[in-house]
């Protein structure tokens, strides 16, 4: 099922009507998920000011994929994108510096 989310109080409903689905409680998500419990709780209430990273790290415990719907257009510009992320982390694995940005 796709919802749409258009703000942190709608994806932090979306966190919580899967949690509950699941039978998972709060803390026990927050445990597996690596975060406190207020911060899974923070998350649920729509905190405009969480971290991304902590948030995705919520959303796959829970088992929720999270998916950009992106024009068409911006396509070629985001595989632009991902091959300079890519050459960018190859040059620093093999220490040859920094590639340039875009």
């Amino acid at each position: 099922m796709k919802i749409p989310i258009r703000s942190p109080e709608d994806l932090g409903l979306v966190i919580r009507a899967v949690r509950k689905s699941s039978r998972v409680r709060q803390d026990d998500l927050a445990a597996l998920a690596r975060v406190s419990k207020q911060f899974a709780t923070d998350v649920e209430r729509g905190k405009a000011t969480a971290q991304i990273g902590l948030v995705l790290q919520l959303l796959a415990e829970i088992g929720i994929a999270l998916n950009a719907d992106i024009p068409d257009s911006a396509g070629p510009e985001l595989t632009r994108q991902r091959n300079l992320r890519n050459a960018r982390a190859h040059s620093q694995r093999s220490g040859h510096g920094d590639a340039p940005d875009a």
